[in-house]
C-alpha cells in the first residue's frame, strides 16, 4: 500500500516538473518580446527596481512550504536565465557574432588573405619620420618575406606636445615605399574627414586604442570598401570592443580585424596588460581575424618573442611589432621599438611557430 502511494506521490511530482518546465519555457519566450523591446527603444535589459518588485510580490503571495529567502533564490535564478536569454538573442543578432555567421571571414589585403588559416606579421615604424626610415624598414621585412607595413602618418598622442606625427605628407611616404616593395600599407586615420583623402595611399584603415569608441569615424570607416585594423580601447571591456566592429559593419564593411593590443591595469611592470584570453574568445564570439600587437601590450623589447610566441600558439591570425633602423633617435616609443637585427632575430625565432606564407 504505501509503495503504491510512493508511486502515485513519484508520478505527481514528476507531473508537476512539467508543468514548471512548460511554464518556465512560457515565461522565457515572454521574456525574449521584452528584451527585443527594450533594444529597440535602447533601454537597459536590467531593471532593479522592477526585480524587487516581483520578488515582493512572490513574498506576499507565500503560502509555504518554502521559506521565502529559498523562493527568493529560486526566482533570481530563473530571472538571471531570462536576462541570459536575452544576452545571447542580442549576440545572434549582432552582425559580427559567430552565431550569426558561422564560417570565418577573410579579410584581403593586396593578396595577403587574414583569417585564412595561416598567420601573419605587420611591421614598421611606430611613426613615419622619413622617407629612407621608411624604406629601411620595408627592405628589411621584404627581405623576410612579409608584406604588411605599418607606420603612423597621424599620431595621437598623450601629450599634445609630443611627435604628432606628419600627417598627409607620411602617407605619401609610406605609398611611395610600399609601392617600391610591392607591400601593404596600414596606418591609423583619427578624423572622419581624413579616410577619403587617405584612401588614395593606405590599403588598410587602422583606428586606434584612443579612437576604438569614436563612433563617427567607426561608421565612416565603415561606410568605405577598404579593410579596417581595430583596435581594442586600453580600458575596453571584449563586449565594448566587440559592439565597436559593429558600428563598422553595420554601415556595409565586413572587412575587419581585430587587433588585442593590451588594456590598462594596475600592474607597472609593462606598458599595457596583454590579454592574452582575449584572442580565442573573440575568435569564438565573433567570425573576424585577430591580431596581437606584441609591442604596444609590452612596451618592452625583451618581451617581444615570448609574447609573439604565445599569440601564435593560441591561435592569433597575425602579430603586430614595430622596427625602425635606429630606435634611440626615433621620435616616438624609441624604447619599445626593435632595430632590424633584432627584428631579423626575432623573426627567425618565430618562423617555427607560425604557418609561414612566404
Amino acid at each position: 500500500m504505501n509503495q503504491n502511494n510512493l508511486e502515485t506521490l513519484r508520478q505527481q511530482v514528476e507531473d508537476k516538473n512539467l508543468e514548471i518546465l512548460k511554464l518556465i519555457n512560457e515565461r522565457g519566450k515572454l521574456v525574449q518580446e521584452i528584451g527585443k523591446i527594450k533594444e529597440a527603444q535602447g533601454v537597459h535589459r536590467y531593471d532593479p527596481v522592477r526585480e524587487r518588485a516581483m520578488l515582493d510580490l512572490i513574498t506576499e503571495n507565500n503560502d509555504g512550504p518554502f521559506e521565502t529567502s529559498t523562493l527568493q533564490h529560486i526566482f533570481k535564478e530563473i530571472f538571471k536565465a531570462g536576462l541570459d536569454l536575452q544576452e545571447d538573442d542580442t549576440q545572434k543578432g549582432l552582425l559580427v557574432s559567430r552565431k550569426r555567421k558561422p564560417e570565418d571571414t577573410i579579410v584581403n589585403i593586396k593578396g595577403e588573405m587574414i583569417g585564412d588559416g595561416k598567420q601573419y606579421f605587420v611591421v614598421g615604424p611606430c611613426a613615419v619620420e622619413s622617407y629612407e626610415q621608411v624604406a629601411q624598414v620595408a627592405q628589411a621585412a621584404k627581405g623576410q618575406g612579409l608584406k604588411l607595413l605599418r607606420g603612423g602618418a597621424f599620431k595621437p598622442r598623450t601629450s599634445p606636445y609630443d611627435f604628432q606625427g606628419l600627417g598627409l605628407e607620411g602617407l605619401k611616404i609610406l605609398k611611395k615605399v610600399a609601392d617600391e616593395f610591392d607591400m601593404a600599407v596600414i596606418s591609423e586615420i583619427v578624423n572622419p574627414a581624413d579616410i577619403e583623402v587617405a584612401l588614395d595611399y593606405i590599403d588598410v584603415i587602422q583606428i586606434g586604442a584612443r579612437n576604438m569608441q569614436n563612433f563617427e569615424l567607426l561608421k565612416a570607416a565603415g561606410a568605405v570598401k577598404k579593410p579596417v585594423l581595430l583596435k581594442r580601447g586600453m580600458a575596453a571591456t571584449i563586449d565594448e570592443f566587440i559592439n565597436a566592429a559593429e558600428y563598422i559593419i553595420a554601415q556595409g564593411n565586413d572587412q575587419i580585424i581585430l587587433c588585442e593590443r593590451g588594456i590598462r591595469t594596475y600592474e607597472k611592470a609593462t606598458r599595457n596588460t596583454l590579454d592574452i584570453s582575449a584572442v580565442p574568445i573573440l575568435k569564438s564570439e565573433t567570425h573576424l581575424p585577430v591580431l596581437v600587437d606584441v609591442t604596444h601590450s609590452t612596451g618592452r623589447k625583451d618581451l617581444l618573442l615570448p609574447t609573439a610566441k604565445a599569440a601564435l600558439a593560441i591561435g592569433a591570425d597575425g602579430v603586430m611589432a614595430e622596427v625602425h633602423p635606429d630606435p634611440a633617435v626615433a621620435l616616438s616609443d624609441a624604447n619599445q621599438q626593435m632595430d632590424i637585427g633584432q627584428f631579423n632575430e626575432w623573426i627567425t625565432q618565430l618562423r617555427s611557430h607560425y604557418s609561414y606564407k612566404a
